[in-house]
């Protein structure tokens, strides 16, 4: 029964292993891609190239500060915490403290969503749950800096309504997650 769990084991991280390297060779035929289509269109509109270059330019300056900060935090993260500390914290025998953690830092979370995404990443490869990983998602659309703007438009009453069904919903959507991932293990 072991040398057939650890075959399993083997096969799977083989497996792995080929789409990581499968995944690298796309992230440079894509930015080949990228590269050769600013090249050609720079023929047709060089103006337009460089517009397009000076935005993209101007958006990397506004992410640098917070993707440096992201970058120390998964460091710091990698540094302290080892896989079974997140497996006990947001893994599979999480249970409620789990989802309290989740729900919580994504209410808490800040800045753009796309910088979060390389730390959800690094956690999730160390056990963290995907259920986990959407409700965190779900719950980042209360804003605690703009709750008293939302107040101010919709009234107190419509934020204090409003406000735990975003939290029942982020529980649902992660249960969603969690069932549609148990059924797809099951079927392989």
């Amino acid at each position: 029964m072991k040398v057939v769990k650890d075959t399993e084991k083997k096969v799977k991280k083989e497996g792995e292993n080929g789409k990581k390297k499968q995944n690298k060779r796309y992230d440079f035929y894509f930015l080949v891609s990228v590269i050769f289509l600013y090249f050609l269109l720079f023929f047709f509109d060089p103006g337009g190239i460089y517009n397009s270059l000076k935005v993209t330019g101007n958006i990397l300056i506004q992410i640098i500060p917070v993707l440096l900060f992201v970058i120390l935090f998964m460091a710091v993260i990698d540094y302290f915490l080892h896989p079974k500390t997140v497996a006990k914290y947001v893994g599979e025998g999480s249970g409620t403290k789990g989802w309290f953690l989740a729900i919580f830092t994504g209410i808490t979370s800040h800045g753009p969503i796309y910088i979060w995404y390389p730390l959800l990443k690094d956690l999730r490869d160390q056990g963290m749950r995907n259920g986990l990983i959407a409700a965190f998602l779900y719950s980042r659309a209360i804003k605690i800096p703009l709750l008293p703007l939302m107040v101010y438009y919709f009234g107190l009453l419509f934020v204090v309504v409003l406000l735990p069904y975003i939290v029942i919903a982020s529980f649902v959507e992660g249960e969603i997650i969690e069932l549609i991932e148990n059924r797809k293990d099951k079927t392989q």
